[in-house]
């Protein structure tokens, strides 16, 4: 009977466990087309200023610092884009292990990487470790708003154009005193998870300053032997005010709806990691659930079984000793 009792209680916490399960993948459903709408309505924005910038880059002769490689680089920002919350499998374990490679890159190349943080769980994870963080912006992982963010990118931006050599202005998230000016760097990378489909999301390293040219791949078109693309940006259009003008302006906004993309696109990512993670979960408690009632119902059995045979047993032996008349 205690054996029998304690499969029935074992049984019972699985179920309230699976419920908790049930509940949040169904959450993480929900959540995940949000996200993905988020992201698409992104796309026509991102899309046009990408070709914008490019076809300024094209007919523009500015040497902007966010377009060209420092000579002597000592110090890179390295920004990895964690969860605020767990029970999402795998997400944060990947970002994790990227940035730990991304971080063994960036020393073995001479720079100095300095660790920036989004999410609760990078936070944790660092702090448990002793490492330090320069700064850390949470409470948004799920539904990361422009306006939210807008400290994160701001600071990353500002620390680049200042460099090495240079100071930045203190913006909340900061780990220092307000009103302390804070030494930029020479790079910055983005760790983030890339949402390819509902069971795929890959953790990916990007360099996001200085911007790497984009060069479109080229087509070769072997009837006519010609390049149908060859590779390049070419710019027939002519801008008011000049391209270099432009360009200085729209170059900061690019990069920040560039990060903010990748934002949206980790928050798609943790949605679909935690669905996924939900659904074996509950699953697991499912099959669980069958074992322990199987193992249960055989222990009923028995025990039903123990007790026929004691009483057919015992009708046996009063028979024969002759009580029973």
């Amino acid at each position: 009977m205690a054996n029998l009792r304690e499969l029935r209680d074992r049984i019972k916490s699985v179920k309230s466990t699976k419920k908790i399960t049930k509940a949040q993948e169904l959450i993480a459903t929900s959540r995940i087309t949000k996200a993905q709408a988020r992201v698409e309505a992104a796309k026509p924005y991102a899309t046009e200023i990408r070709k914008v910038t490019e076809r300024l880059m094209a007919a523009s002769s500015l040497d902007h610092p966010m377009l060209r490689e420092r000579e002597n680089g000592k110090r890179a920002a390295v920004l990895v884009v964690t969860s605020d919350r767990g029970m999402a499998g795998g997400y944060n374990y990947n970002v994790f292990k990227k940035a730990k490679e991304l971080r063994n890159l960036l020393e073995a190349k001479g720079y100095e990487p300095v660790i920036y943080v989004s999410g609760n769980k990078g936070v944790g994870y660092y702090k448990f470790r002793g490492a330090e963080v320069a700064g850390s912006w949470t409470g948004y992982s799920q539904d990361p708003g422009y306006k939210e963010t807008h400290d994160l990118r701001r600071h990353l931006i500002d620390g680049f154009l200042a460099g090495s050599t240079g100071t930045a202005k203190y913006r909340p998230g900061l780990n220092v005193p307000e009103g302390q000016e804070i030494q930029g760097f020479d790079q910055v990378h983005v760790v983030y998870t890339k949402f390819e489909s509902m069971l795929t999301q890959t953790a990916v390293a990007h360099q996001l300053l200085p911007i790497e040219p984009v060069i479109e791949h080229e087509e070769y078109d072997f009837d006519e032997g010609i390049l149908v693309n060859p590779g390049e940006v070419h710019s027939d259009v002519e801008f008011e005010p000049d391209a270099d003008t432009l360009l200085a302006a729209l170059l900061p906004k690019y990069v920040s709806r560039s990060l903010f993309a990748m934002l949206l696109e980790s928050s798609a990512s943790e949605s679909a990691s935690r669905r996924n993670a939900m659904k074996s979960a509950t699953d697991n408690a499912t099959a669980l659930v069958n074992d322990l009632s199987r193992v249960a119902n055989q222990a009923r059995q028995a025990q039903i079984t123990q007790e026929i045979t004691e009483i057919v047993g015992g009708a046996g032996a009063l028979a024969e000793s002759g009580e029973s008349d």
